[in-house]
């Protein structure tokens, strides 16, 4: 019979726990309804620990900001990335999602050994890569790169709101928020709403049929034709 000591040593390391530098990847963005989704990946340094970590959605904007500009100050490398509007709509959002993902690891400067992605799927990339579900709360890394991508779209919605203030984008980061869903019945649909999202969808279509009722309504309308009569003046010069 195999001894305990025997059986411990038989426990060889596996090669997904290889040494090396460790990526972490999230997104922000999946479920708005307008802008693209935005992707980061963080490698942190060891040496130089950033306190207050945590899932992004747990913090406060302020909180945050001041992260954010931690991790890039004392992370070894960052990467930020996105997938655009008009990828979703031709992709869908997951497959979107994970072309941001792979991006946001192909632009880290240093190559790391392994990849940590928070969710259950992972992205195409060519090193040893594992999905983490809840990682942005589990895995430092992986809450850094949360922070950042969450960051970064805040910032870009605020700059579609200085574009198309209507919507106001600044303060829903373009969720279907019912005073979103509003602006959308109201205006209908802007360059940066994606089309494949069924409220998007649903208020183009309304968009649609009004414009085609108004021109139905125009054609419709009888031509009025103004009768003309010829007029004789007697020009001659008065007694």
């Amino acid at each position: 019979m195999r001894s305990r000591k025997f059986l411990k040593a038989e426990q060889a390391r596996l090669v997904w726990d290889a040494p090396g530098l460790l990526a972490g990847v999230d997104e922000a963005g999946r479920g708005p309804l307008a802008g693209p989704v935005v992707a980061a990946a963080v490698i942190l340094d060891d040496t130089r620990p950033i306190r207050g970590l945590a899932d992004s959605k747990t913090l406060t904007a302020l909180q945050r900001e001041r992260l954010h500009d931690q991790i890039l100050a004392k992370a070894l490398c960052c990467s930020i990335a996105q997938a655009s509007v008009e990828e979703i709509d031709t992709h869908n959002i997951l497959q979107a999602t994970m072309i941001a993902m792979r991006r946001a690891v192909e632009g880290l400067r240093l190559k790391p050994a392994k990849v940590l992605v928070d969710g259950n799927r992972l992205p195409t990339l060519d090193v040893l890569a594992e999905a983490v579900v809840k990682g942005d709360a589990l895995i430092k890394a992986i809450s850094a790169a949360s922070i950042l991508a969450k960051v970064h779209r805040d910032r870009l919605c605020e700059q579609l709101h200085v574009e198309f203030p209507h919507y106001g984008f600044a303060g829903h980061k373009g969720y279907g928020t019912p005073e979103h869903l509003e602006a959308l019945q109201k205006h209908g649909a802007c360059v940066h709403h994606r089309r494949s999202f069924s409220p998007v969808a649903a208020a183009l279509t309304r968009t649609a049929a009004s414009a085609s009722l108004v021109i139905e309504t125009q054609t419709a309308m009888p031509m009025v034709i103004a009768a003309t009569e010829t007029v004789h003046l007697d020009l001659r010069t008065a007694p």
